[in-house]
């Protein structure tokens, strides 16, 4: 039979599902809540129902937040002309702490991935195409994964944008910085050198 706590167990099966927990993981956090004063475990259970409830798509551009819109779309101090549109909500977290690129954005929620189900209809491009279309975007900057998806959305939606006269550009994906040649795989090799720049 082994040893079985049901509801110790059944903690850890959620908590399993998390991305990048493995099993070895969940069970010390369980155990941590386990260990932990009530309190603890009655705030953490609060703070997922809240989040849960508190929090929606902003209408504009499908970033998560607690308002009518996000504080991003709110801010008047962003140029209206530059769109950086991104997968995952996740991404314009990472984007915003470079603190070097401030535009607005539109969230897809996803990428083309047929195999997935996921296709036009799935991800938020209609949303984009309107926004294009009546908002004063003058660039959209692609900011999407560096994989076959990822590479296969970016060229279906540059087909859509350039139409409407706009232009379309895509982050540079290569070697990192402070990153040795030695540990750097072909295909990021191979994007560095499709995107090296001209020294002056």
């Amino acid at each position: 039979m082994g040893y079985k706590i049901a509801a110790l167990d059944n903690l850890v099966a959620e908590l399993a599902k998390l991305p990048g927990l493995g099993e070895k993981s969940a069970q010390r956090i369980a155990f941590y809540v386990l260990r932990s004063k009530n309190q603890y475990a009655e705030k953490l259970s609060q703070a997922l129902v809240d989040v849960k409830a508190m929090i929606h798509d902003c209408p504009k551009c499908f970033n998560f937040t607690d308002k009518d819109i996000c504080s991003i779309c709110a801010d008047t101090s962003r140029p209206e002309d530059v769109l950086c549109v991104v997968e995952d909500p996740a991404d314009i977290l990472r984007i915003e702490e470079s603190g070097l690129f401030r535009p607005k954005y539109h969230v897809l929620q996803g990428v083309l991935s047929p195999l997935d189900g996921m296709g036009p209809d799935q991800i938020r491009l209609k949303e984009l195409l309107e926004r294009v279309g009546t908002d004063p975007v003058k660039e959209v900057v692609l900011a999407l994964d560096a994989d076959i998806e990822g590479d296969a959305t970016c060229v279906y939606l540059t087909k859509f944008i350039r139409e409407r006269n706009i232009k379309v550009t895509k982050i540079a994906h290569g070697v990192p910085i402070g990153g040795n040649l030695d540990y750097v795989d072909t295909r990021t090799l191979g994007r560095a050198l499709e995107n090296r720049i001209e020294l002056k």
